[in-house]
C-alpha cells in the first residue's frame, strides 16, 4: 500500500518535470524564433548590427571626449 503510494506520488512527479521541460522547449524555441525573425534583412536587430559594423571606433571616442569637455566647461 506505502509502495502504491511513493509509486503514485513518483508517477505525478515525473509528468510535471515532462510537462515542465516541454514548456521550456516551447518557450526556447518561441525566442528563438523571434530573434530570428529579427535578423531578417531590414528588420530591427539586422539594422543595429549593421549600425555596429559601421561605426568606427575612433569617432565614437571623439564625440564622447568632446562631450566630456563640453560637459565640463558647463558644469
Amino acid at each position: 500500500m506505502i509502495d502504491e503510494g511513493i509509486d503514485a506520488k513518483l508517477n505525478q512527479a515525473k509528468e510535471a518535470v515532462q510537462a515542465a521541460t516541454q514548456t521550456v522547449k516551447e518557450t526556447t524555441q518561441s525566442v528563438a524564433d523571434a530573434i530570428e525573425a529579427g535578423r531578417q534583412p531590414g528588420a530591427p536587430l539586422d539594422r543595429l548590427a549593421r549600425w555596429a559594423r559601421e561605426a568606427p571606433l575612433h569617432a565614437v571616442t571623439v564625440a564622447f571626449l568632446v562631450g566630456v569637455l563640453l560637459g565640463r566647461r558647463r558644469g
